[in-house]
């Protein structure tokens, strides 16, 4: 065979022998076979629809005010406004967000939250020296907030232990409000929701007694939070009676403030040990408070070494965040590593899909029966229209080479499979046959080949009419393949991924074929 004039064929070769190392080869695959997410017999990833899981599409509560004139530069006055807006819209500090540089306000509040309206808002800037109006907010979180919520999920989600688990930002068609696709293979909604259901803002909050008037009243001064933590180590179980923490290690200014409050409010001293939360809540005497998205999580007494350290100036930042029960902890631990989203999702506005991992099961038997059952069709027609074994085999073996090498191509991007994906198969394999009859009927119909020459007219024919086909199919999925269309977006990639491979390799390779054939 010559090499050269047959070097279409070679490509094809090689890319099956690529194909078979992407399918069969886990190098560096980090997926394992108790995922769920893998065949043991291959390398293929799949999703939801063919392993089981939950799958959760929702928008991210808040609203914006874009291109905001005159927003401070200054830390301390930009401190100001935010704790202005937030005590005006009667919402937490960490629930407003300014960014002077690009002229953005942006609040996280909850969706029925009555009091937050976008007229609310408006009047909020509006009392603070801002000219905006109702018309100027938008609903939905800006592009910042969107991109942060998924890092901080995804990071949520493989410190949780759910493998395989991913975040993304879904933009719909039409302008809608973007939102967050969350999708956990083998895992239920109960234990997703558990994971991403809430911010996860960690803070360590200060209360105790001072006297005002002769009476004693209790003052709160948050420690730090999240931003204030320079690592985090693993949670452990404590000793004894000690209850159950999470090492720390803090920044220096949450250092500095922590050292400047124990020390001027009495927990080095009289505060020692003197915490009575779990005997009298309204008269707990000096506690640290660990609070996660505003709820007393555990109320801890100072003890005497941390105290004697900090009075001797001493305490170089290194700290225990203290829980309830070593669960506890160990979630304490995640929404510390992983960081408090800066929003929360509108569960209640969006849509959750949970999928019984033995019914993927049969999802999955019954597409390898369709995808066979689709290769026996084509053949049988293939066979009974040409009746010739030289010309409808190669066309039957290269139409299936066409779907290996796709096969591959998945493998090696690792491109988690679906129903919609294995519909793109299918129509791959009928797309690819159709071409493969037209390549055959303009140079088998068309009288006696003698010189290649002959062959090669025919076949550039043939291939102008295939290659004007596969334009306007990519042209017409390409719509589907780059907007959030949900299952569509997965079928018209595959496809047009299909149709450039039979494009530009299989669809040569056959002519390659066949010439050989009708040369002899």
């Amino acid at each position: 065979m010559n090499l050269r004039d047959n070097w279409r064929l070679v490509l094809l070769t090689l890319l099956l022998v690529l194909s078979s190392v992407a399918l069969f080869v886990p190098l560096g695959s980090t997926a394992t076979a108790e995922t769920g997410l893998v065949d043991t017999s291959t390398t293929l990833d799949f999703g939801l629809e063919l392993s089981g899981g939950t799958r959760i599409r929702a928008p991210v509560v808040g609203m914006h005010v874009e291109n905001v004139e005159g927003l401070p530069t200054e830390s301390a006055d930009r401190r100001t406004l935010q704790t202005g807006l937030a005590s005006t819209l009667n919402v937490s500090l960490p629930d407003v967000r300014i960014d002077p540089a690009s002229g953005v306000v942006e609040v996280y509040a909850e969706a029925d939250d009555g009091d937050v309206t976008e007229a609310a808002f408006a009047g909020a800037l509006r009392e603070a020296g801002y000219q905006v109006t109702a018309g100027d907010v938008q609903q939905g979180v800006t592009d910042e907030t969107l991109e942060q919520m998924e890092r901080t999920l995804d990071d949520k989600i493989n410190r949780g232990g759910l493998a395989g688990g991913d975040a993304s930002i879904a933009r719909p068609a039409g302008g809608s409000e973007p939102f967050i696709l969350v999708e956990v293979p083998n895992a239920n909604r109960a234990e997703v929701l558990e994971l991403i259901g809430s911010r996860g803002q960690v803070q360590l909050v200060a209360q105790f007694p001072t006297q005002t008037n002769g009476s004693t009243v209790y003052r709160e001064i948050p420690l730090f939070d999240q931003s204030g933590i320079q690592s985090v180590r693993s949670a452990e179980q404590g000793r004894g009676e000690s209850p159950p923490y999470v090492p720390i290690q803090l920044q220096p200014d949450a250092t500095r403030t922590f050292t400047e409050v124990m020390n001027q409010n009495g927990f080095t001293g009289e505060g020692v040990q003197s915490c009575r939360y779990g005997r009298n809540p309204d008269d707990s005497g000096y506690c640290l408070y660990t609070v996660r998205d505003d709820e007393v999580v555990f109320a801890a007494s100072m003890s005497r070494g941390l105290a004697g350290i900090i009075r001797n100036g001493e305490f170089q930042g290194d700290f225990q965040i203290t829980a309830s029960n070593y669960s506890e902890a160990q979630r304490l631990q995640l929404d510390l590593q992983a960081g408090a989203l800066p929003s929360n999702l509108d569960i209640g506005d969006g849509t959750s899909l949970f999928l019984e991992p033995s019914l993927a099961q049969e999802f999955k038997l019954f597409s390898l029966l369709t995808g066979i059952v689709a290769v026996l069709a084509v053949s049988v027609t293939v066979f009974l229209r040409y009746r010739e074994p030289g010309v409808a085999a190669p066309m039957v073996l290269t139409a299936a080479a066409e779907v290996f090498v796709l096969l591959g191509f998945a493998a090696a991007i690792g491109l988690a499979l679906d129903l919609s994906h294995i519909a793109g198969f299918i129509a791959v394999i009928g797309t690819g046959v159709d071409d493969l009859i037209i390549i055959a009927d303009e140079i088998l119909q068309e009288g006696e080949v003698r010189t290649g020459r002959v062959f090669e007219s025919r076949f550039r024919k043939a291939f102008w009419v295939i290659g004007a086909a596969a334009v306007t199919t990519i042209i017409a999925l390409s719509p589907l393949a780059v907007l959030s269309l949900g299952d569509l977006q997965g079928f018209a990639i595959v496809t047009i991924v299909g149709v450039v491979i039979g494009v530009l390799v299989t669809r040569p390779a056959y002519g390659n074929i066949l010439r050989n054939i009708v040369l002899e």
